[in-house]
């Protein structure tokens, strides 16, 4: 994985398609990730969240709070950290609206209470699985047998800026 420009390609694709990590703030009074849904601007190394201005994440947030936000899928796995603030942005609001958001906005994208939270990246942790399903399985036997560990992937730091 010594390919940074496609990690970060693919760490950016994969959020973007399949969008639901859990996000927190680091150091808050809630030690606890919630679940998110994100909105990759890759270009700008930024992630964006629908949130109400009273949720705990945007109360934490203010006007800037190092936060982590944490991606997992089959062959995948990140630990983003960044800058967490709110920023009501009415044009990302129309922009990334969609039937799913607006289940939990009822009053629409006039909601008073709606904003967005943004995460400035500033680096990523990303675990890339490069083997199938069969390979995983081989993988694994092999360790067991030879008492060495499986190759199946690897580990890329990234830093955004």
């Amino acid at each position: 994985m010594s390919d940074r420009t496609a990690v970060e390609r693919r760490l950016w694709d994969e959020i973007e398609r399949h969008q639901v990590g859990m996000l927190g703030v680091v150091g808050g009074p809630e030690h606890h990730t919630q679940p998110m849904t994100a909105f990759v601007e890759p270009d700008r190394e930024q992630i964006w969240f629908f949130t109400r201005v009273g949720a705990d994440l945007a109360r934490q947030a203010g006007d800037g709070h190092p936060a982590m936000f944490i991606f997992q899928q089959r062959e995948l796995q990140a630990c983003i950290a960044g800058e967490l603030s709110l920023q009501h942005d009415v044009l990302r609001i129309a922009k990334y609206w969609n039937a799913v958001v607006a289940a939990w906005y009822p009053q629409g994208k006039d909601d008073p209470s709606l904003t967005m939270m943004r995460l400035n990246c500033t680096d990523a942790e990303v675990w890339i699985s490069q083997v199938g399903p069969a390979r995983f399985a081989w993988e694994i036997a092999k360790a067991n047998a030879t008492k060495h560990q499986p190759h199946i992937g690897g580990k890329a730091n990234l830093h955004f800026h």
